[in-house]
């Protein structure tokens, strides 16, 4: 009997990276998207895209009418600053949106079996203690967003411990790659590169050195790859461990694009994050996963997606 996935955000940038590599496994794929923010172009040929908000009725009736075995959720207000302004908007979609699918089709509902669930290892540690962050470091998120994906973690904790549905939770360090978007606050890879692509002004916020873990998108996609299938609750980061501070990933940037106007530094953003790491010891430990693409490979590669969508 196929397996049946619904990839929810598929339409997305991570998403839909997924949803095309889960299609090379054979399954079926069917891509739940409201298209806020997803776009047509990236669902792969071969899925199935329904488009509706994941808070609908519609959406929670579409697992259980298509029997939906597998849930992997990356649809989600991912806005950190729009989380501080509007903390209800995002409660709503992360929480509420995330309870409505696994709610209407979980065991004794639908053929719900196992929800492969898109965290954030980037917010939900907060300021950390120790670089890079294991599974069981603090979690003191410092934003709505980060609170929310916590919260989707313990109500997934939930649904294994009461119905025996099985839960893996990916905690990704900051992921970049093709069909990343430059609009908007996020995925400063791709605003960076836009901007020398287009000529336009680079702006560094504060004094560039505060520091993330970049993961390149498609060792996210083969860390859900390896979690389809596994039994019970399981938390997995996936990250680099490695801590990249904004002045060299913009120098890394500019010299792979080969130029462009050089970086001014503006204001600091009110109650950033200043250091982030992220350990993946875990998931190599227990399944054998690895992260492969080094950050010069990755930019190198993302920098030929940007140049071909430009031409």
């Amino acid at each position: 009997m196929t397996s049946t996935v619904c990839v929810t955000g598929g339409a997305g940038f991570i998403g839909s990276h997924v949803a095309e590599a889960v299609l090379r496994t054979g399954r079926e794929v069917i891509i739940l998207d409201d298209l806020s923010s997803g776009r047509v172009e990236n669902v792969p040929t071969g899925a199935d895209l329904v488009v509706a908000d994941i808070r609908s009725d519609q959406a929670a009736q579409l697992l259980v009418d298509r029997g939906v075995d597998t849930l992997i959720h990356h649809a989600a207000q991912m806005d950190v600053r729009r989380s501080v302004h509007d903390p209800r908007f995002d409660a709503d979609v992360n929480l509420i949106g995330l309870l409505n699918l696994v709610e209407g089709a979980r065991p004794g509902r639908g053929a719900l079996r196992q929800v492969i669930f898109a965290s954030t290892g980037g917010a939900i540690y907060g300021e950390q203690e120790m670089h890079p962050a294991a599974e069981d470091h603090p979690a003191r998120p410092l934003s709505p967003y980060g609170v929310s994906k916590l919260a989707g973690e313990r109500y997934l904790f939930f649904y294994n411990a009461q119905y025996g549905l099985d839960v893996s939770c990916l905690r990704y360090a900051n992921v970049y790659g093709p069909r990343q978007s430059p609009h908007g606050e996020a995925g400063v890879v791709a605003i960076f590169m836009h901007k020398l692509l287009e000529n336009v002004q680079p702006v560094i916020n504060g004094d560039g050195g505060q520091t993330r873990d970049y993961v390149f998108v498609r060792d996210v996609v083969q860390a859900n790859l390896t979690v389809i299938g596994q039994p019970g609750f399981r938390t997995y980061n996936v990250g680099t461990g490695i801590e990249t501070d904004v002045n060299q990933l913009f120098s890394v940037i500019h010299r792979c694009i080969g130029g462009g106007l050089p970086a001014i530094h503006g204001p600091a953003k009110a109650g950033e994050q200043q250091r982030s790491s992220i350990s993946a010891d875990r998931i190599r430990r227990e399944l054998g996963f690895e992260v492969e693409t080094t950050l010069d490979d990755g930019i190198v590669e993302t920098a030929d997606w940007f140049r071909s969508t430009r031409a």
